[in-house]
């Protein structure tokens, strides 16, 4: 399972350097009593040393022990250089460090106070802030849910309004998906699977599972890389495994396939996604168990039946929207419909992605989320569907914004990520991560302790579950259901805002059955749509 490492990684060195000065200077002192200082500030920085190793609360301490204390004293000091960061990236850097900031503070269970108000600016373009009412509501239960399944669901799941959005066992770490998973367990919330398939880490502290079936049918696929449905049904049948999640396409790089190189494709790896030893491991950019968007949705009913009656449904960051109007055409002629969508925003994405993807390829979230959510009101089907929404959604405010725009509830990656003790150091593809989360190495690995950081990842989705509560009573509601786009407010230039419900079209219930034109997006790419082919007619 490791990649190779030296005997003594380069991480290590100026804790072995500390140890033979303090062996060296011990000795000397034996001659000359001169040396007894040198030798006890050696014998100190040792035990830091020592003590670096062998904590549990700090991954960078283990993996670097002295070299990590230089970063935290940086970081002491951040309000002096502050200014100094801001005028090197004025957009990136606080928006990074604030984020980490909230995340760090929540899954340390640390009160997240700040004095002197806001830093940030509040006549900005783009700046969104929620109303508060003046009979603000006393919201006692934070444990918010919402019902997943549709009529013909038989094992429903009550899925909490925060969840870990897909990140698979390999590009995550062995510790990390247990960690994950086991805070998913104390927490009583989902941990979505990713494309990987259900690993070994996966199943060990029993947490709820959302198994994500890609287009490499990874954990029921035949040798040739088809679904095989047998395989299916005995992995879904296990009571972990809460929800089914067809991945049509992904925010961080929507209609790329990859390939996982033999040479990383591990024994634990090869046997969670049911693929050869020392062969590429193939995840191709579309699926062969269906072509047509009602074939599609007859894939939807079969893994339901294969299933035992779980809420089965499909993610996918929108593209070109005659492909989703097409979907939406199938499920209005034949009656079948998935139990849930997750709408991936274009912004999303936690690992690594060719760069022209990551940034230019996607529909962000809210546009995204808002023509799905339209279009199954207009066509009345939002009744019958739930949506999930993903894409850096961090903070209680990133949650009451998406579910104003329609969804039921989120999912999170990169907060999960912070909370295991990700420093965003961007070396996720390069096996090499700091801190053990995104790495096959062992050694790295081993700085992630699985009980300490499982403790933080339930501590941050109870508290951005707790803030998102006291978001909604101070909006004089009593659940985050209720939050609507009349609470939500945008500026738009230096004088002017707007409501989210003035600045974005909604349509009414039904509205596209009699009126296709309604909006301009139908108007222009309804006609196109298709339930037999995902091509434009």
């Amino acid at each position: 399972m490791s990649s190779s490492s030296p005997v003594l990684p380069s991480r290590y060195y100026a804790f072995a350097i500390v140890v033979l000065l303090a062996l060296a200077a011990g000795a000397a002192s034996l001659v000359n009593r001169y040396w007894l200082l040198p030798a006890g500030i050696a014998g100190v920085l040792c035990l830091v040393g020592l003590y670096d190793l062998s904590q549990a609360h700090h991954s960078l301490r283990r993996n670097y022990p002295l070299l990590a204390h230089f970063r935290f004293f940086f970081e002491t000091i951040r309000p002096e250089i502050r200014q100094y960061l801001l005028e090197a990236d004025t957009e990136a850097v606080p928006f990074s460090r604030a984020q980490r900031s909230l995340v760090y503070q929540r899954a340390k269970n640390v009160e997240d106070k700040r004095p002197f108000g806001t830093e940030l600016d509040l006549y900005a373009t783009g700046y969104e802030w929620i109303n508060h009412s003046m009979r603000p509501v006393k919201v006692t239960d934070t444990n918010f849910r919402v019902r997943i399944g549709g009529g013909d669901c038989r094992q429903p799941y009550e899925s909490s309004l925060l969840n870990i959005s897909a990140m698979s066992f390999g590009a995550l770490s062995a510790n990390a998906i247990r960690a994950l998973n086991q805070g998913a367990k104390l927490g009583g919330f989902a941990h979505d699977t990713g494309e990987g398939s259900i690993s070994r880490y996966h199943r060990e502290n029993g947490g709820d599972l959302i198994w994500e079936l890609g287009s490499g049918y990874f954990g029921c696929r035949t040798e040739d890389g088809r679904f095989d449905p047998d395989k299916f049904a005995a992995n879904a049948a296990s009571p972990q495994v809460k929800m089914v999640e067809i991945k049509l396409s992904q925010g961080a790089k929507p209609g790329h396939g990859g390939v996982l190189p033999a040479a990383k494709v591990t024994p634990e790896i090869a046997e969670a996604r049911g693929v050869a030893l020392g062969q590429d491991c193939v995840s191709p950019p579309r699926h062969s168990a269906f072509s047509t968007p009602l074939e599609l949705l007859q894939f939807v009913v079969s893994l339901r039946q294969l299933s035992g009656g779980k809420p089965v449904g499909f993610k996918f960051s929108l593209g070109h929207p005659w492909e989703f109007f097409g979907i939406c055409k199938a499920m209005l002629e034949s009656g079948l419909l998935p139990d849930f969508i997750v709408v991936d925003g274009g912004e999303g994405g936690t690992g690594a992605a060719p760069l022209e993807f990551a940034d230019h390829i996607g529909t962000p979230l809210q546009e995204a989320l808002l023509l799905v959510h339209n279009t199954l009101v207009g066509l009345n089907l939002r009744e019958h569907i739930r949506l999930g929404a993903s894409g850096k959604v961090i903070s209680a405010f990133d949650m009451a914004r998406t579910l104003a725009l329609g969804a039921d509830w989120c999912n999170a990656a990169r907060g999960f990520m912070f909370a295991l003790g990700c420093v965003q150091s961007q070396s996720c593809h390069t096996d090499h991560c700091p801190t053990g989360v995104a790495t096959q190495d062992r050694l790295r690995q081993r700085a992630l302790v699985v009980g300490d950081k499982s403790q933080r990842v339930y501590h941050f989705h109870r508290n951005t579950l707790h803030a998102l509560g006291e978001l909604t009573g101070a909006a004089g509601l009593r659940h985050p259901n209720e939050i609507r786009p009349r609470h939500i407010v945008r500026r738009v230039s230096g004088n002017e805002i707007r409501l989210m419900a003035n600045l974005y079209k909604f349509l009414k219930p039904g509205e596209l059955l009699t009126n296709p034109s309604a909006h301009i997006v139908y108007e222009t790419y309804w006609s196109l749509a298709s339930s037999h082919t995902f091509d434009p007619q």
